[in-house]
């Protein structure tokens, strides 16, 4: 499979859960991924894993609320490999912490590691891809960027904030040809949802809000980045692509 062959593409959060699916995805495709994750351990074993597997990939730490790591991630990646064509910004965390029960201090996180963190591979990405004469940026949302989640305000605020920064930036740049598109995964089994998917009530009540009896695999939803990375979409941007197994549909 070759979508993206000769296409150098950074993943953000590539050491588990759908980042790493990405990673192995894009490298199956053809791409030569920069995988990067505060976990430095967990995201060379990753890049050692694609290299094993004949693909291509290095591994750098990263805490993507910092300008400081961004800078030095796409120099990283622009000196290995020539230039950027594809940034998926897939970092981020969650906290289901009421409005009135959220500390400054907890929003602050949440709105820099999910919401700023964006701004920032944005920021660092288009110029590197403006001097190529194009690219493709896919942010990673959720169905909580689409609807208004109950008991999870600056969650809900910082994906819905990554929903209209991605729409922006589509409009600002479609004249040099990079494109920018969100994804919003529904309920997806992944490290980070292991303690709600866990939970049998939780999990019931996840299948009672889906129109597809189950729970979406975090490979279901790299198969959809992907295509918003490749060619495949060369007409599509400043849309929201719901990966929800039909919870945004009900």
């Amino acid at each position: 499979m070759t979508r993206l062959a000769n296409k150098t593409a950074i993943i953000t959060g590539a050491a588990s859960g759908m980042g790493r699916e990405e990673a192995l995805l894009f490298a199956s495709e053809g791409a030569r991924v920069v995988a990067t994750d505060i976990n430095e351990a967990a995201v060379q074993a990753l890049a050692k894993e694609i290299e094993a597997a004949g693909g291509e990939a290095i591994a750098c730490a990263h805490n993507v609320a910092s300008e400081e790591d961004w800078a030095r991630v796409v120099a990283t990646a622009v000196g290995a490999y020539g230039t950027i064509d594809v940034l998926v910004n897939n970092a981020g965390i969650s906290l289901a912490t009421g409005l009135l029960e959220t500390t400054l201090e907890q929003w602050n996180k949440v709105i820099h590691i999910n919401l700023t963190s964006t701004f920032l591979g944005m920021k660092h990405v288009i110029p590197v891809m403006q001097q190529a004469g194009g690219g493709s940026i896919v942010n990673i949302s959720s169905i909580a960027g689409l609807t208004g989640g109950s008991g999870a305000g600056a969650y809900t605020a910082s994906k819905g904030g990554v929903r209209m920064l991605s729409k922006a930036a589509a409009v600002d740049f479609g004249k040099d040809n990079i494109r920018v598109n969100s994804v919003h995964p529904g309920f997806i089994e992944t490290p980070m949802s292991a303690q709600f998917v866990g939970n049998e009530q939780m999990l019931a009540w996840f299948l009672s809000q889906t129109a597809l009896p189950r729970v979406g695999q975090a490979s279901e939803v790299a198969r959809a980045v992907l295509f918003l990375a490749s060619d495949d979409s060369a007409y599509v941007t400043g849309i929201e692509l719901a990966v929800d197994g039909g919870v945004t549909a009900k």
